[in-house]
């Protein structure tokens, strides 16, 4: 035990992070850092209205991933391996999962015919929202979780229902396109409904004055729409890593950097998402996976009176996040290529 005490204590003096916390200098360093990449983000490319090219969209991608790597192998290297692998896997899921949201934003912009060298900005805000409400869910399942263990019954539940729904869909009516319609929800109904707005596009602006009085433009509609997209989103994705870590740092971090550089990754996957037919049904393999592994961990902690006499559950098997990084690396590896196998197939065929 001292020895315990004594290695945890040389830890926290030789990285400034204690084993389980993280401080508040960290934190406040890390939103810091988070919010200047988002600051560069806007100053160098939505500034300047425009439609990235093919290569710009590449080099910037790849700049934002180099970045969130670096982050990783830092956490790995500062911190200790444990919590590494823990953000690497919760940021491949969180990006994965962000591969999907662009299915949802390509519908958006086709549905509103945002002119193509506007959709920077509306991007980038969208994604800004979705990184403060996810800021907001992490802290409240954070809370959640120190006061109420059986919160993961609730977490790894609602990811296998959630699995399922998705499995169904991709199963039933097959991949996700691109070219479906859609359907506003009553929030976006209701600013559609109730803001005076104007009918057209005026340059990239949210807001236009006329005859005295200010108006929405369709920009700003657009922006709501993502935002909202964005909520929905977040209820899969912070339970889905919380399945992988309880670090709130790490839930955070891996969530930030999934989201830096997705508006580049819109442009550079905007023509390729078709063809990652099989997307579905491996991102709800991963959730399954993950719910799965949610339910064990609240079973082995379980404190519900009427399971067990409120006792944990022992002799279940213990799932390492490091095979847990192997199973979602190896799902995505097999669905992606298994799905550019089949879109090159179909394209032979003429279908």
């Amino acid at each position: 035990m001292d020895q315990t005490i004594s290695s945890a204590a040389a830890e926290t003096a030789l990285t400034g992070i204690a084993p389980d916390a993280v401080p508040t200098w960290v934190w406040l360093a890390t939103i810091g850092a988070i919010g200047a990449l988002f600051v560069f983000d806007f100053l160098t490319h939505v500034r300047k209205p425009h439609e990235p090219s093919f290569k710009e969209a590449s080099l910037w991608s790849t700049f934002y991933v180099t970045i969130a790597l670096l982050f990783g192998w830092g956490v790995w290297v500062y911190w200790d391996r444990q919590h590494g692998i823990e953000y690497f896997a919760g940021f491949i899921t969180e990006k994965s999962l962000s591969v999907d949201n662009l299915f949802v934003f390509v519908i958006i912009m086709k549905s509103f015919a945002v002119p193509a060298a506007f959709q920077q900005k509306a991007l980038l805000i969208g994604i800004v929202i979705a990184l403060v409400m996810r800021g907001i869910f992490i802290a409240l399942g954070a809370a959640a979780i120190e006061q109420f263990s059986w919160v993961f019954y609730i977490f790894g539940i609602f990811l296998i229902w959630t699995a399922w729904k998705l499995a169904s869909e991709s199963l039933k009516h097959g991949a996700k396109s691109t070219d479906e319609e859609y359907e506003p929800n009553a929030i976006v109904k209701y600013v559609q409904r109730h803001l005076p707005t104007v009918p057209d596009y005026r340059g990239n602006a949210l807001t236009v004055i006329e005859n005295g009085k200010r108006f929405f433009t369709p920009m700003f509609i657009v922006i709501v729409a993502l935002g909202m997209t964005d909520l929905l989103f977040a209820l899969d994705s912070i339970p889905a890593i919380y399945g992988l870590t309880d670090a709130p740092y790490i839930v955070f971090t891996a969530n930030a950097f999934a989201l830096l550089g997705l508006l580049q990754l819109y442009f550079l996957l905007g023509g390729l998402l078709d063809r990652l037919v099989y997307l579905g049904i491996g991102l709800s393999l991963i959730l399954a996976f993950i719910g799965i592994k949610l339910i064990i961990h609240a079973m082995e902690a379980n404190t519900l009176p009427f399971l067990n006499g409120g006792e944990g559950i022992e002799g279940l098997p213990h799932i390492e996040t490091s095979f847990s990084l192997s199973v979602i690396v190896g799902i995505l590896v097999v669905t992606t290529v298994a799905s550019l196998l089949k879109s090159r197939s179909d394209a032979r065929k003429g279908l």
